[in-house]
C-alpha cells in the first residue's frame, strides 16, 4: 500500500528524537564541565521536540490518526503511528524532557561529568519518544529495553556508591524480565495474525474479539503483556529497586518516576484489545494492581526520607493506573497517568525545599485526629460531593459499575482529607478551605476524565465490564481502600503501645519482601557502619 503525502508527514515528529540523539552524539566528544556546545544543543533539542508534539496533535486533529511509510528493509524498520494517544504522550515526553534538561543545566553545573550526564539524559528521552510512537511491534520490543538500558546508565552515574550499584543491578534483573515477557508477547501475537504492524494489528483483534473466536496463544500474550507493564511499573514484589534509587542525580529520579515508569500503563492501554481477550489477565491486573496501590500508600506513611516517600507514592500511584486498567477504564487511567507525570516531576524536581516548606507551614501543638462521627459525616459529605459534581457535568456515575467503583474509589480519597478538615478541634476556616478543595477535586477529576473521553474516541476502547469476577474484585478493592483510609485517620488515636511501635517498624520495611527479592536475585548486602560502606557476599 503506498503512502499519502500525510502519511509521510508523520515523518516530521521524528525531529523530536533525532535532534536528542545528537545531543547525546556531542556529549560523547565534550563529557566534561560545562559543555558549551552540548547545553546549547540540548536547550534546541528541546524546543524541537516542543515543536515536533505541538506539530504532531495538529496533524491528527487535522487528518486524523497517521502512519508513517517504515524506513527500512524488507518491511523492518522505523516507522512512526500518529494519533490520540502517541500524541499525547509524546507531548508529555517532550515537556518533561525539555524541564529536565533545562534543570539538569544548573543542577550539576560544573560535575566534571555534566556533559556526559546531559547526553545520556538527551539518549533516554529519545528512547521513550520512539517507543511512544512505536507503530509496529518490533519497534516496540526493540525501543522497551534500550530506554531501559539507557535508564540502567543513568541509575550508575555516580559508580562508587555501593547504594546506586545493588538499586541498578535489581533494576537490571526485573528489566530484562520483562524484555523477554515482551518478546515472547511479540512473537506469540505476530504468529496469531500474521502481521507486526500495530494498526493491522489492532483491527484484526478487534475482528477477532467481535467474532469471539481468538486465536490460540493470544491469551499468553496478554498475560505476558500484563507482566511485563507489572515490572515496568515496580509493582509488588519487584518494587523495591525503585525505593533504592535515590543515590542517583534528582533529574534521573523526576525523569524516571514521571516518564518511564509509565511505559507500564501506555503498553496496556496501547495493546488493550489484545488484553481485553484474556478475562485472566484483566483480573491479574486488578489484582496486582490494587494490592500494590494500597501496599505502597500504607508503607509510604511510615517513610524517613521525602524521596522514600515519593518512591512508593509513584509506585501506588502505577498500582492504581493498573487496577483502572484492569477494570477497564483505560480513558482514566491515561488521564491519571498524564496528571500524576506532571505532578510527580513537579515533586522531584522541588524536593530539595520540601522540609522548609513543611517547617514553614507546620502549625505548633498537637494535630487534631477525627473521630468515628467526623470520618462517618466526611465519608457521606464525599460520597454526596462526588454525586453531585459529576451529575451537573453530565457523567452519568450510576449507570455503570466500573465508573462508580471508581468513583466510590475517588469518594474514599477524599473523605480521608475531608475528615481531616472536620476533626475536632479544627477551625471553620480550615474546614471551609479543605471543603472547596474536596469540591474542586472532584471537579478536576470528571473533567479530565470528560476531556480523556473525547480526545481518545475512537483510539483507546470504551468497555464496561460487568463480569462477576471483576465485579466482586472492584467490590474488595472499594473495601481496602477505604479500611485503609480510615485506619490512617485513626492512626494518631492509637497510641504509642510497643506492639504498634514494632509493627510501625515492619511497615516502615514494607514486611521485608525487598529483602525477599534481594535473596531472589542474588544481590549483596550493604552494609553501612557510620562512615563505612563496603559490600557483604
Amino acid at each position: 500500500m503506498e503512502a499519502t503525502a500525510a502519511d509521510v508527514l508523520a515523518l516530521v515528529p521524528l525531529a523530536a528524537p533525532l535532534s536528542l540523539a545528537c545531543v547525546a552524539a556531542l556529549a560523547h566528544g565534550e563529557p566534561g564541565a560545562r559543555p558549551r556546545r552540548v547545553l546549547r544543543a540540548a536547550r534546541l533539542a528541546a524546543v524541537v521536540s516542543l515543536a515536533s508534539a505541538a506539530l504532531a496533535i495538529v496533524l491528527v486533529a487535522a487528518s486524523g490518526p497517521l502512519q508513517s511509510p517504515v524506513l527500512g528493509i524488507g518491511g523492518l524498520g522505523l516507522s512512526l503511528r500518529l494519533d490520540a494517544l502517541s500524541t499525547a504522550m509524546l507531548a508529555l515526553v517532550a515537556f518533561l524532557g525539555a524541564v529536565v534538561l533545562e534543570y539538569g543545566r544548573g543542577y550539576l553545573d560544573g560535575d566534571r561529568a555534566q556533559g556526559r550526564f546531559v547526553g545520556l539524559l538527551a539518549l533516554t528521552v529519545a528512547a521513550v519518544m520512539l517507543l511512544v510512537l512505536s507503530a509496529n511491534l518490533l519497534q516496540l520490543a526493540v525501543m522497551w529495553p534500550l530506554t531501559s538500558l539507557a535508564l540502567h546508565r543513568l541509575l550508575l552515574f555516580y559508580p562508587e556508591r555501593p547504594g546506586a550499584v545493588l538499586a541498578a543491578r535489581k533494576k537490571f534483573v526485573v528489566a530484562r524480565i520483562g524484555d523477554v515477557a515482551l518478546l515472547v508477547a511479540v512473537v506469540l501475537l505476530i504468529q496469531a495474525f500474521g502481521t507486526a504492524d500495530l494498526g493491522v494489528l489492532l483491527e484484526r483483534v478487534r475482528a477477532a474479539l467481535d467474532a469471539n473466536a481468538i486465536p490460540p496463544g493470544v491469551p499468553t500474550a496478554a498475560g505476558l503483556l500484563v507482566a511485563t507493564a507489572a515490572l515496568k511499573s515496580a509493582q509488588f514484589p519487584t518494587h523495591g529497586w525503585l525505593a533504592e534509587v535515590m543515590e542517583t542525580p534528582t533529574p534521573v529520579s523526576a525523569l524516571l518516576h514521571a516518564g518511564i515508569l509509565n511505559g507500564g500503563p501506555f503498553l496496556i492501554v496501547r495493546l488493550a484489545p489484545v488484553v481485553l481477550s484474556s478475562p485472566g489477565a484483566l483480573h491479574a491486573m486488578v489484582v496486582i494492581g490494587g494490592f500494590t496501590a494500597l501496599f505502597a500508600s500504607v508503607v509510604m506513611i511510615t517513610q524517613p526520607t521525602v524521596k522514600g516517600t515519593f518512591a512508593y507514592s509513584s509506585a501506588a500511584h502505577m498500582g492504581f493506573m493498573l487496577l483502572l486498567c484492569g477494570l477497564g477504564s483505560y480513558t482514566i487511567a491515561i488521564a491519571h497517568l498524564i496528571a500524576h507525570s506532571c505532578y510527580k516531576a513537579h515533586a522531584f524536581l522541588s524536593s530539595g525545599s520540601a522540609v522548609e516548606v513543611l517547617r514553614a507551614s507546620r502549625v505548633p501543638g498537637p494535630k487534631p485526629a477525627p473521630r468515628g462521627p467526623a470520618i462517618v459525616a466526611a465519608l457521606v459529605a464525599a460520597t454526596g460531593t462526588v454525586l453531585a459534581v459529576g451529575t451537573l457535568v453530565g457523567v452519568a456515575v450510576l449507570d455503570g459499575p466500573v465508573l462508580l467503583g471508581v468513583a466510590a474509589m475517588l469518594a474514599v480519597g477524599l473523605a480521608h482529607l475531608l475528615a481531616q478538615g472536620l476533626a475536632e478541634g479544627s477551625s471553620g476556616y480550615v474546614a471551609t478551605r479543605v471543603a472547596a478543595a474536596v469540591a474542586a477535586t472532584a471537579l478536576a477529576f470528571f473533567a479530565l476524565e470528560i476531556g480523556a473521553v473525547h480526545v481518545l474516541d475512537g483510539v483507546v476502547p470504551a468497555v464496561a465490564l460487568r463480569d462477576p469476577v471483576t465485579l466482586v474484585l472492584m467490590t474488595l478493592v472499594i473495601a481496602a481502600f477505604g479500611a485503609t483510609a480510615v485506619l490512617q485517620l485513626l492512626l494518631p488515636t492509637l497510641g504509642t503501645s510497643p506492639r504498634l511501635a514494632a509493627a510501625w517498624v515492619h511497615v516502615r520495611n514494607g514486611f521485608y519482601a525487598n529483602a525477599l527479592f534481594d535473596r531472589f536475585v542474588g544481590a549483596p548486602r550493604v552494609v553501612t557502619h557510620s562512615s563505612l560502606v563496603k559490600e557483604v557476599p
